[in-house]
């Protein structure tokens, strides 16, 4: 790979002695990772055994090195959202961060999704979750992996940090902030990154993580922890920036115990040695930088967002109150579980909020679960209610094995035979991938158009 100057007289004086191994690591193959979500699944190995599976990812308890030549997207535990395609490297991120009993998580540049769908199944739905992404179009793709592994206490927002800053003062117990950069992480995988790098770049991007990080430490309860990460090398976007945060704010910087097998952080600024960072001449990833801070001072705001209830109508909302009904008459015929939470509907669309929260101007790609439609008078339900419930909560369900041609005529959006009556769970191998609707021995198709396969 013909890298430019500039960068490799950087990475001498970082890696130092490491400097013609680090170069080497650019020709070796590149590691492909799978998380597994256990939220999904109580038998772990069972799923492991129907995958390619390399080894475990030595940082990540739930994450697996895979051949995904023989893996894709197409694959029925992916659709089911059993599994995760995620870079090994990036499963530091969401692993390292405590969580309290009843976490509050902010993950604040989110999309694709990775370390979001992460710290939800950690969270093992207590609490909340706010996934934010500020380009829409990503905001979208976030909101669909949201949606594929069944988060239920997950709302998805596409804003800026500034304005979820002036919305959720001192709310937050956890924060992800895996911060834009210069992808010099990622330069093996994304050769298109070598050509818009920069010392400049570099530079600029620190500036950037720089505020997104202000903004952050707004929303940050005292005694929460910030988990600040890049995929890039840049001692500026990393190290300094760490630094700029415990001088700036007097925050701590911590140490993470899962990530102990990693190399240190760099500098002779006080406990910058407990940074980690993931290199691909010594670890089984893309270059990668992890920091834990947590917040010592109290901030807090008397009039913080926490406190705060949503505002209620004077008069009774009918048609919501028409909405839940025809949920629950639903529920009664076509599940074995009651959902409780803060009902909310948007145009004809019903969601379950985890807590009452202000959403009031946010701009809310998902704010929850999204349970379905009322359609005329009826209750349509949603691709993501089928996907965050487990078999066992279905009235009716039928399973194929993941190999079956009845799974592939369901994925490509056929009918499919079945004994089943009514609205049912299509599983494989009883792993809910979508609903479907029989009678007579068939089972009419409901898998979302735009997941079904060629």
């Amino acid at each position: 790979m013909d890298l430019p100057n500039e960068f490799c007289e950087r990475m001498k004086l970082l890696v130092g002695d490491e400097y013609d191994e680090f170069i080497k690591s650019y020709d070796t193959k590149i590691n492909q990772g799978i998380r597994i979500n256990t939220s999904k699944c109580a038998d772990k190995e069972k799923v492991l055994s129907a995958l390619p599976v390399l080894g475990q990812v030595e940082w990540c308890k739930d994450g697996y090195y895979a051949d995904k030549s023989k893996l894709s997207g197409n694959h029925p535990y992916h659709a089911a959202g059993v599994f995760y395609f995620q870079e090994p490297s990036a499963m530091t991120v969401a692993e390292g961060l405590p969580l309290s009993d009843d976490p509050h998580i902010l993950d604040l540049c989110a999309a694709p999704g990775g370390k979001t769908t992460h710290i939800a199944a950690r969270m093992n739905g207590r609490g909340v979750l706010i996934s934010n992404e500020i380009i829409t179009k990503r905001a979208k793709i976030l909101s669909e992996n949201v949606e594929r592994m069944g988060l239920s206490s997950t709302l998805v927002t596409n804003e800026s940090p500034s304005r979820l800053a002036e919305k959720f003062p001192s709310y937050f117990d956890g924060i992800i902030v895996d911060a834009p950069c210069s992808g010099e992480g990622m330069f093996r995988k994304e050769p298109q990154a070598v050509d818009e790098w920069s010392i400049e770049h570099t530079l600029s991007c620190a500036v950037r993580q720089k505020n997104i990080l202000d903004d952050a430490y707004k929303m940050l309860k005292q005694g929460g922890y910030i988990m600040y990460s890049t995929c890039t090398f840049s001692f500026d976007e990393n190290e300094k920036v760490a630094q700029y945060m415990a001088e700036k704010y007097n925050m701590e910087i911590c140490e993470i115990p899962c990530l102990s097998m990693l190399s240190g952080g760099i500098g002779d600024f006080a406990n910058i040695e407990k940074c980690r960072r993931v290199f691909p001449h010594k670890n089984m990833g893309e270059g990668h930088f992890a920091v834990l801070l947590k917040k010592t001072e109290n901030t807090e705001n008397n009039k913080a967002f926490s406190k705060k209830k949503l505002k209620k109508s004077a008069k009774p909302d009918t048609s919501l109150n028409d909405a839940i009904k025809l949920y629950r008459d639903f529920e009664k015929n076509a599940l074995n579980t009651e959902l409780d939470g803060k009902f909310v509907l948007f145009g004809d669309t019903l969601y379950l909020m985890p807590e009452e929260i202000d959403i009031e101007k946010l701009r809310v790609i998902r704010c929850g679960l999204q349970l379905g439609t009322i359609k005329k008078n009826r209750f349509e339900p949603a691709h993501a209610l089928s996907h965050a419930l487990s078999k066992e909560c279905f009235k009716n369900s039928v399973s194929f094995d993941i190999n079956s041609d009845e799974i592939k005529k369901y994925m490509h959006g056929d009918i499919i035979s079945g004994t089943a009556n009514g609205w049912c769970a299509v599983c494989a191998d009883d792993y809910v991938i979508g609903w479907g609707k029989a009678s007579g021995g068939q089972i009419k198709n409901h898998y979302p158009k735009g997941l079904r396969t060629v």
